[in-house]
């Protein structure tokens, strides 16, 4: 028979869980049980590749401390990641005891929330124990607690051993209707395999980066689509009706390509190029720009209307429509 240990504390010294799981796993060796613990404040960086330890164990025994609320980030990992990445087959033949001793509040709670996750996961139900330990001297003190807790441990070696029944639990069918989760349909070894990719920094790291690398290729190639800008420029030239001693520079965005109009007295140039300051900045759709250009509209009557965004001197926005005449 083979029993894991899976402990979610943090591991200090005067952690009531850890003497609970130390008397637990001497009874147990005791009766010729071997017994691997997992520390999982230890192997916080391949929590997810655990539920491959699953694989050859009858039982196991999930053990947290309530310091403050619920049963700790180290647990919800392992659980987190016995969902994603564990074989659900092998699962459903384990028995699992929760141990939740708290410093504070809320042991009981913290050994339903055990007991109600692995039962999600498929899992078959063991008693377990909880308790408020407010020091852990006086549960090393105490005869009555030590012979309470290697009943327990014998009554677990027991329910593996026996493999007694269980009634269906309610969460379990719950689950199967109305679950929305994502099922990765993935074979146990495949999940195994991607349990280590996931565990592995580097590998996430470089996963990452390529897949901003791909994210920034395909933008690039939907910013290289055709462009109007070219079209713009002919008829905004076609179209110029300079004013004496007007001096002025545009900066259109429109779609978020650049266009700058330089306009200097009887001259106007263009550039594609994005500048710094310019007098006015108007953002604009490529439909907004096709309807000023067909004379739809007017530039001062897009802002108005709020087709087009404007910054700057609103005295020089208004010299637009003078400037280039389409209506």
């Amino acid at each position: 028979m083979k029993i894991n240990i899976y402990y979610g504390g943090r591991g200090l010294m005067d952690d009531p869980t850890l003497y609970v799981i130390n008397k637990m796993q001497k009874v147990l060796e005791e009766l010729n049980v071997r017994v691997d613990r997992y520390m999982l404040c230890e192997l916080k960086n391949s929590i997810t590749t655990l539920p491959q330890t699953l694989k050859d164990a009858d039982g196991i025994i999930l053990a947290t401390t309530v310091e403050w609320y619920g049963i700790g980030g180290y647990m919800q990992q392992f659980l987190d990641a016995c969902w994603l990445y564990g074989d659900k087959e092998r699962i459903s033949k384990i028995y699992m005891s929760p141990i939740v001793m708290s410093t504070t509040y809320g042991e009981r709670e913290g050994k339903l929330n055990l007991s109600t996750a692995w039962e999600i996961l498929g899992g078959l139900p063991c008693s377990g124990i909880c308790g408020y330990i407010a020091d852990a001297a006086s549960l090393e003190m105490s005869d009555e607690y030590t012979t309470l807790i290697e009943k327990k441990a014998e009554n677990i070696y027991r329910t593996v051993n026996q493999k007694p029944t269980c009634f269906p639990a309610s969460n379990q069918a719950v689950k199967q209707k109305v679950s929305v989760s994502k099922n990765i349909d993935l074979t146990p070894q495949e999940s195994e395999q991607l349990s280590q990719y996931a565990a592995d920094d580097t590998y996430v790291q470089q996963q990452k980066e390529d897949i901003q690398e791909l994210a920034n290729m395909f933008r690039g190639m939907m910013n290289k689509g055709p462009s109007n800008i070219d079209s713009y420029i002919e008829q905004l030239r076609d179209h110029f009706s300079p004013i004496p001693g007007f001096k002025a520079v545009y900066k259109f965005l429109i779609d978020n390509k650049p266009l700058i109009i330089n306009v200097n007295i009887s001259n106007v140039s263009f550039e594609t190029n994005d500048i710094g300051k310019a007098d006015v900045e108007c953002t604009l759709t490529n439909d907004t720009m096709n309807e000023i250009l067909a004379g739809h509209k007017t530039f001062q009557r897009s802002f108005m209307g709020g087709e087009m965004k404007v910054k700057g001197e609103f005295a020089v926005l208004r010299s637009l429509d003078e400037l280039f005449l389409f209506m």
